[in-house]
């Protein structure tokens, strides 16, 4: 791992999504093999894949699929059946939890969803699906977890037969990191200010977009090695509320969720530091200290696969400011 080339990666997300785009244009995005969608779908993967996994599923239930999300380090799942297809996600190939899982699972509908051109989970899967999300210098996983939704909201397309217009998202969420990356200099300090408290930083999305919060999290402890957890809106109130009476309590929040609301009501009585990050026609946080926007593009899928670039631009500047490693 070589933090000091994040930023590099992080960079070259706007020209990695625009290739992708017109790869999918001429047919020559993800190379999903044929699924019936009344069969079961099993996602599998650690980390970001396994954060990917989990907006792909929920994705799926909605249109009625039977789909589920299993972190690669359980010990059991689905029953062997001929009607499953087992996706193991690992940008790598190697994660050595997925591989386990996908030997005992069996090769027959194993797929693998790789940014490698070999490696040990290609060897074990019948089909395998190629990120095109290219090197990522500093090792840490920046365009292979952004691509992973991508490849998995292709999946999806092809499962139920809808269109998500993935080439217009792709070019609309090259903008938009685009633009957060050109307005930095306006926002990342304050904003890194505001989220560096002794006590660590959290993050807060919509279950529809978890990965986003659950990535930033991981982004703020695996580049810059300060304390980040990330909570879904709705459960926040459940699980992590009780942390804003104890704690000088910092939070990066995602809006978009029906519970909001109930979120920031609590996070305003007990005076923790919020910023917002949203589209910049939509509504932001109703207790943000202040706000990060950006162009959306009038697409929807934009905040999925734009918003995790502020967390990733904090832990960068965190980092070229003395975090230790």
């Amino acid at each position: 791992m070589q933090p000091e080339r994040f930023l590099a990666d992080v960079e070259a997300k706007p020209s990695s999504l625009r290739a992708l785009a017109d790869a999918l244009d001429g047919g020559t995005g993800f190379a999903w093999p044929d699924m019936d969608r009344d069969g079961r779908v099993l996602l599998i993967g650690m980390g970001s894949s396994w954060f990917a996994a989990q907006v792909a599923a929920l994705r799926l239930r909605r249109h009625g699929i039977t789909a589920v999300a299993e972190i690669a380090s359980a010990e059991h799942s689905w029953p062997p059946r001929g009607d499953t297809t087992v996706v193991a996600i690992s940008a790598s190939g190697r994660s050595t939890e997925t591989l386990d899982l996908a030997a005992r699972l069996g090769e027959r509908g194993l797929v693998a969803l790789t940014n490698t051109g070999t490696s040990p989970l290609r060897d074990l899967a019948s089909h395998a699906v190629e990120l095109h999300a290219g090197e990522e210098t500093s090792g840490i996983a920046c365009r292979s977890a952004l691509h992973t939704l991508i490849a998995l909201l292709a999946l999806e397309q092809q499962i139920t037969g809808t269109s998500l217009a993935l080439s217009d998202a792709c070019r609309c969420a090259a903008d938009a990191i685009e633009s957060l990356l050109g307005s930095r200099d306006r926002w990342l300090v304050e904003v890194a200010e505001r989220l560096s408290g002794p006590h660590g930083t959290w993050l807060l999305a919509p279950a529809e977009r978890i990965s986003t919060a659950l990535q930033g999290a991981l982004m703020l402890r695996e580049v810059a090695r300060r304390q980040a957890d990330g909570c879904e809106t709705g459960d926040w109130s459940h699980v992590d509320v009780y942390l804003t009476r104890a704690l000088d309590y910092r939070a990066l929040v995602f809006p978009g969720s029906r519970y909001d609301a109930e979120a920031a009501r609590w996070i305003k009585d007990r005076g923790a530091t919020v910023v917002s990050v949203h589209a910049d026609h939509l509504p932001g946080f109703p207790a943000a200290a202040t706000s990060v926007t950006y162009p959306a593009g009038g697409n929807t899928l934009t905040p999925l696969l734009a918003e995790t670039t502020v967390a990733e631009l904090v832990a960068e500047h965190w980092f070229a400011r003395g975090a230790t490693i």
